[in-house]
């Protein structure tokens, strides 16, 4: 393979500048880190519009919900064929990678530095992130990438929540609200949209943005996709948690493709 198929397969564009036609600029690849909510969607939104980076991948973890035999994306509880259909309407490839129930940290990360390998084989070696002001998290994720030579990049780092919270909706994205910490939220939450109805109604101490992880959401429509991202809600189910010898409830709503 020549360097130049390479380049290709690692999906380098040669943008010409219209004021000088030997000038060359080049979109890096990048994998997104895709939960398919609405910060990963800002992130995406925002990584596309700075015109620096060539998307290859939206990267998405997914885990077997044994009780229905259906591999959901974690936390939020988002069955695998939404999360297809969400990608294609947003014309990305969807990586997926199947994690244990329940994994260790450990072996948790074991399966990241993987899927990253496969990644650096084509030259890509940066990554998207939707985090916002967790500095903890952002450390975790940087130390981990930087082991397999990879870097870390968040498009919405320190932004105000409130204010992007607002202008994912004033943007005309379509977002659900899917999964709620039991200990912040009721099962009520679920299911409800993810509007300015909504931000009024949250609780004071609960972040709009939810970056402590006090709701996750699915975003079905708006700029960037091609067609909506059809569902049928189901019902409200509690699910248990158990990371690191912490246990948490977690109401979600049961979704299925339409």
């Amino acid at each position: 393979m020549t360097k130049l198929d390479n380049v290709i397969r690692a999906g380098l564009f040669w943008l010409v500048s219209a004021g000088n036609p030997f000038l060359v600029r080049i979109m890096v690849p990048v994998v997104m880190n895709w939960s398919g909510g609405k910060d990963s969607c800002m992130a995406l939104y925002k990584t596309l519009q700075s015109g620096e980076w060539s998307v290859q991948a939206l990267m998405t973890t997914f885990q077997l919900d044994v009780q229905t035999d259906v591999d959901r994306v974690s936390h939020h509880e988002v069955p695998s064929s939404l999360m297809k259909a969400q990608a294609e309407s947003l014309g990305l490839r969807l990586d997926e990678i199947y994690l244990p129930d329940l994994p260790e940290r450990e072996e948790y990360e074991g399966i990241m530095r993987k899927a990253l390998n496969l990644w650096s084989d084509y030259g890509i070696r940066n990554a998207i992130f939707g985090d916002i002001f967790l500095e903890d998290l952002r450390k975790h994720r940087e130390d981990n990438l930087s082991m397999a030579g990879w870097a870390a990049h968040f498009p919405l780092w320190k932004q105000d929540t409130w204010s992007l919270a607002r202008e994912f909706i004033g943007l005309g994205f379509k977002a659900i609200v899917v999964s709620v910490d039991g200990e912040k939220l009721g099962p009520d939450y679920c299911g409800r949209s993810y509007d300015e109805s909504f931000l009024s109604d949250l609780p004071e101490g609960v972040d709009p943005c939810g970056e402590h992880g006090e709701f996750h959401t699915f975003v079905y429509d708006g700029p960037m996709f091609q067609k909506p991202v059809l569902f049928r809600p189901l019902e409200t189910k509690t699910r248990n948690y158990q990371w690191e010898g912490k246990s948490q409830d977690f109401h979600y709503l049961v979704l299925e493709a339409n």
